[in-house]
């Protein structure tokens, strides 16, 4: 769906968050709107118990953030007059985030993540902030987020903005005007379980009732609960009243984020109190980044798969030998991805394990030759990546971190910790860019092939008409351009270096750039194997007599254009791309 308006998510779209099964591909669904994100019971109520064991802990000792400033000015004392205001000026002092406001699609990553991490407890996170990000994606309404802010040591800015809109303080934008289907429905089978919580005390699990089921600011309903009422303020709350720090000051409206054009009145979930140690506790995470690593791995996983389609069609089409697939000659070095690779080609062409055709030359040139062994570490950084996401969405990285036992007296202990620091993340997109590139530049290799007479056995660029015809020519200088931003992207971000808040802070994993230079990668990487696509296509039309293999099947697909003449070639391409998801089911 990338790049396209999501669909309404039917009745029954769930993805569980429960901070400890979520994956790229659920991340990716509810970011595209195809699910929504339900919250077992007992996985709120993990958090509900972190957030008390966060305030038990702060209670009987110094805490980072709570009791002191942060960064530079962790030496500073807050005192006990002072803790009320203090996460609000947090979030509004790091509120800075830059540059143009981040797609819908990568926010919406974002909150599931953020939602998932604080779901697996650790975090002192109040259980409301998490109710209220798994309203926000029901409703289809985002916080504004700007691009740029943070260097790998957590998403500081873009989560601060975040908080101010979770508190009513920024305005909510809309994308959809239909809200998503309830995801407490998904858990209503049984009997709920008993509440955790004190007698005569509110539960989390009363929000969980209460503010899933439709707990929602909407103006234009009526009539609606106490705690959605459209008068609701920045001070309001959904099951974030018990213990409230009197005296925080009020958020004030902020008029300039009001006059944006898709900040909406309602339906958005209702603000919520701001508790002691909220702050930081959102802010402590990379979940944009994560968000956005999330989507690469769905996206490229898409794209890598449909390569191997792709490149079968091109070797069919110039009748290259079968040598270099054949499992002997790639089982010399039996790297997972060269075997993976060589065998999806085999499989698409309709060909054994030792191939019978030896092709029209001894040899072919590398961008046919060497697939397997180009392709295949674009293959195996793509499954490290995916496991390191894995990872880090299912576990919490604020600090310190919350536990429930391990105190002097055996009660909550506090950990004060590295573990924010994105390093696993950016390095795993970094090797990701780099192989991308080398299996990009393969591409571009094989469609420059296409226009060589001698390797097709056709008119020179595919042409046909006059002689003069430049066919295909141009295709090979748009992927040869989007072949540079890939390249690029390629530059590793990891190798950035930064000092920051009077040298407390020494070392950056710069993994949000990482991140944005993956999700150019992939668009760029897209375009050069559409550029292919369309190369092989043609090509394969144009000989005498079609090969017989299972993936030829592609060359009746009506969408392809079928013309030969010279024009322009940008809905070819157009169509190659939106093809590649199809051709990735093979």
């Amino acid at each position: 769906m990338h790049g396209t308006a999501a669909p309404s998510v039917g009745e029954g779209a769930f993805v569980v968050l429960d901070g400890a099964g979520l994956d790229a591909d659920a991340v990716t669904r509810i970011a595209d709107r195809a699910a929504v994100p339900a919250v077992p019971p007992e996985a709120l109520a993990r958090a509900d118990r972190s957030w008390r064991s966060a305030r038990q802990a702060a209670a009987s000792g110094r805490m980072y953030g709570r009791h002191t400033g942060v960064g530079a000015n962790r030496l500073v004392a807050v005192g006990d007059e002072d803790q009320a205001g203090q996460d609000l000026r947090l979030l509004r002092s790091h509120a800075g985030g830059v540059g143009s406001l981040l797609p819908v699609r990568q926010v919406r990553a974002a909150l599931a993540v953020r939602a998932n991490q604080a779901l697996a407890g650790g975090s002192g996170l109040q259980p409301a902030v998490v109710e209220a990000l798994v309203e926000a994606l029901r409703l289809g309404v985002h916080p504004a987020v700007g691009e740029y802010g943070a260097v790998g040591t957590g998403d500081l800015t873009a989560l601060a903005e975040t908080g101010l809109a979770l508190i009513g303080e920024r305005p909510w934008l809309h994308e959809d005007p239909d809200p998503a289907p309830d995801p407490a429905h998904a858990f209503r089978e049984g009997p709920w379980p008993a509440d955790p919580a004190a007698p005569g005390e509110r539960s989390v699990l009363d929000g969980l009732r209460e503010g899933l089921s439709g707990a929602v600011q909407d103006p234009a309903a009526a009539p609606v609960s106490a705690s959605a009422s459209a008068s609701a303020s920045a001070s309001a709350s959904v099951s974030g009243e018990r213990d409230r720090t009197p005296g925080a000051p009020a958020a004030p409206a902020d008029p300039a984020a009001a006059l944006h054009p898709r900040a909406v009145p309602a339906p958005v979930p209702a603000p919520v109190t701001l508790q002691q140690g909220d702050a930081l506790a959102l802010m402590s995470s990379s979940a944009f980044t994560l968000g956005q690593a999330a989507l690469v791995c769905h996206d490229l996983d898409i794209l890598l798969r449909a390569s191997h389609a792709v490149a079968a069609l091109s070797l069919a089409a110039v009748s290259g030998s079968l040598e270099a697939y054949a499992a002997p000659a790639v089982a010399i070095r039996p790297y997972p991805g060269a075997l993976h690779a060589a065998a999806e080609v085999r499989r698409l062409l309709g060909e054994p394990d030792r191939p019978r055709s030896a092709g029209r030359r001894i040899q072919d040139p590398y961008g046919f030759r060497a697939f397997p062994q180009v392709h295949g570490p674009a293959l195996e950084a793509a499954w490290a990546l995916r496991r390191i996401v894995a990872v880090e969405v299912n576990c919490p990285s604020e600090n310190p971190l919350i536990s429930e036992d391990g105190g002097a007296d055996g009660g909550p202990a506090a950990y004060h910790h590295g573990g924010f620091m994105a390093t696993p993340v950016g390095l795993a997109l970094d090797q990701l860019c780099l192989a991308v590139l080398q299996t990009g530049q393969l591409s571009a290799a094989r469609l420059t092939a296409f226009g060589d007479p001698e390797i097709t056995g056709l008119r020179s660029y595919l042409a046909s008409g006059a002689a003069a015809s430049s066919g295909i020519m141009i295709l090979e200088y748009s992927a040869n351009s989007a072949l540079a931003e890939l390249r690029a992207s390629a530059a590793p971000a990891s190798a950035g270096h930064t000092v920051l808040s009077r040298g407390v802070e020494e070392a950056a994993s710069f993994a949000p750039q990482a991140a944005r230079q993956a999700l150019r990668a992939v668009d760029a990487y897209r375009l050069v194997l559409a550029c292919e696509l369309v190369a092989a296509v043609r090509a394969l039309r144009l000989l005498p007599a079609r090969p017989d293999a299972p993936v030829l099947a592609v060359l009746d697909e009506p969408t392809l254009p079928a013309g030969t003449e010279d024009r322009a070639l940008t809905p070819d391409v157009t169509a190659a791309a939106d093809l590649l998801p199809r051709l990735a089911e093979l």
